[in-house]
């Protein structure tokens, strides 16, 4: 019999994780262990031990009631946003299999998984909402939407904006994505069917079975990208690698008629070196959904800038998301299972 062990929360409730795991191919017959995390928090109170994992873990927050026992000879571990912590991998000793229904796996002590070889599968199940919106806050930005509707609805009727002398169509732009994962290609795809020039940098991928695909882009380093690109659009999870990875140096390639999107992590970003070009007007402008701290102080510097667009972390939120997740991470299980090879292992 094979044990598996599936934790729910607050937005992935354990009955779908059940029914999801019931359709992964795994051996039979199963004993399938139910267990809840945070089941019954507000999203504002899931946001905040969201945050707090992204900042410092899985060992930042409290685990699972009963998770210590149940996975002491489970074979298959599958959560949402449940941690997965070093002291919970030592205890299991029968474990073969960890599977998320989400891209990020901040919550996952994956080295501890790796030493002791256990395969962690994940899923980009907001991928395609991302790549739609980031696209948006191009238009948003570049054409100055949110500033007009903003000032509009105070009354006003602007003509006149901070990047006046940088207006032009997005086919006239290029576009560099820095980070060409799921999301990356697929705002890849996007912007190449609107007749944009796409140039990208990625030392993690293989790049000649992506200049094989139908992606009409080309790779360049990280300094050409940000020194050539109109548009910056970053598309990178955090690592030791990645963090703060643009700094002061790489903002001061980018010319004055240029613009930062994220919709990553803001990690990424060196924050004081972001404030220091938008205020200097070094760069024409910026637009994220991902800020330092959530919510917003009312004293955040970032507040005070008027050639950034701000949006409160809902670039993936769409209604079918969330709840199709563990369904999308069954059906990669299940690849896996029968294959032994899937491109979403960590």
């Amino acid at each position: 019999m094979s044990k598996v062990v599936v934790v729910g929360d607050a937005f992935v409730a354990v009955d779908t994780l059940k029914r999801a795991a019931e359709s992964m191919g795994l051996p039979e017959p199963l004993e399938i262990v139910m267990l809840e995390w945070h089941g019954e928090d507000s999203p504002e109170e899931f946001q905040r031990n969201l945050k707090l994992i992204e900042e410092h873990g899985p060992e930042s927050v409290d685990l699972p009631e009963g998770i210590m026992k149940e996975i002491a000879d489970a074979e298959y571990l599958f959560v949402h946003l449940a941690p997965v912590t070093r002291q919970m991998l030592e205890r299991a000793e029968k474990l073969k299999l960890i599977g998320t229904c989400r891209g990020g796996v901040e919550h996952i002590a994956v080295d501890s998984a790796r030493e002791k070889d256990i395969p962690v599968i994940h899923v980009i199940r907001n991928a395609e909402p991302v790549a739609d919106y980031t696209i948006g806050l191009i238009y948003t930005v570049t054409r100055n939407i949110a500033l007009s509707h903003a000032a509009v609805m105070q009354g006003k009727w602007p003509k006149k904006f901070p990047n006046d002398a940088y207006r032009t169509t997005l086919s006239e732009q290029t576009v560099g994505l820095v980070g060409l994962g799921h999301i990356g290609k697929m705002v890849a795809q996007r912007l190449i069917s609107l007749g944009v020039n796409v140039v990208a940098y990625d030392p993690f991928i293989d790049q000649k079975k992506v200049l094989a695909s139908e992606l009409e882009l080309r790779f360049v380093s990280l300094e050409e990208l940000f020194t050539e690109a109109d548009i910056v659009s970053l598309h990178m999870r955090v690592t030791p690698e990645t963090e703060k990875l643009v700094d002061e140096k790489l903002l001061a390639l980018m010319k004055p008629n240029a613009y930062l999107i994220n919709t990553a992590r803001p990690g990424i970003l060196d924050k004081e070196a972001f404030i220091d070009v938008l205020k200097k007007r070094k760069i024409a402008g910026a637009a994220i959904d991902v800020v330092w701290q959530e919510p917003m102080h009312s004293d955040d510097p970032l507040l005070d800038l008027d050639n950034l667009v701000i949006t409160s972390h809902i670039a993936g939120d769409t209604v079918d998301a969330i709840p199709n997740s563990p369904f999308l991470l069954a059906r990669k299980v299940k690849e896996y299972v029968k294959t032994g090879e899937s491109e979403f292992i960590i």
